[in-house]
């Protein structure tokens, strides 16, 4: 499977939101890769990283987020569900999870209660190890134009974790712990 194809069918490969998510997919991609390769005794599927992490961003077309080219009617919390649901009508319902869990470092359902998010009802939190990586690896990178190859530093990622709780925050230092031995 080539993610690009399924881009493809969703983004005009000439516009902003396309060449966003290709260079971010990609970076993301190589650090999760990355990170795989150290972790190896977790048997991670290295292939499905490659393809979950191009694609996990796929839902942003239909959020209100024109900084980034796309001019959708959801909030911008909301493309992890959304790029969900695009690829399980794909076909790909084990990329569609990743979709969905990687928003921040994952979202509870009594987070979406506490904090009436505009989110589905359920945990959206990141389980297998792929799912894990990739959201830690996706947090490193913006979509931010001007600023896409810029790596964050973990400073950085902690603070803005801060702004949604200590879960999240506990959650990332687990996984570098983990992941960054």
């Amino acid at each position: 499977m080539n993610p690009e194809t399924i881009l493809k069918k969703y983004y005009n490969p000439n516009s902003i939101s396309y060449n966003i998510l290709i260079i971010h997919g990609k970076l993301v991609a190589n650090k999760a890769i990355n990170i795989a390769k150290k972790v190896s005794c977790f048997n991670p599927d290295i292939s499905f990283i490659y393809e979950a992490a191009y694609l996990h961003d796929i839902g942003i077309f239909k959020v209100n987020a024109p900084g980034i080219g796309c001019t959708g009617t959801f909030p911008y919390i909301a493309h992890g569900y959304l790029g969900r649901e695009i690829l399980d009508n794909e076909g790909l319902k084990k990329h569609g999870l990743v979709c969905e869990r990687h928003v921040g470092t994952g979202i509870s359902c009594d987070d979406v209660k506490k904090y009436n998010l505009p989110l589905p009802q359920r945990d959206m939190i990141p389980i297998s190890i792929e799912e894990q990586i990739i959201c830690y690896a996706d947090k490193f990178f913006s979509k931010t134009p001007g600023k896409l190859e810029d790596e964050k530093s973990v400073k950085d990622i902690l603070k803005s974790l801060e702004k949604f709780g200590k879960s999240g925050v506990d959650r990332f230092k687990n996984w570098m712990e983990c992941f960054e031995f």
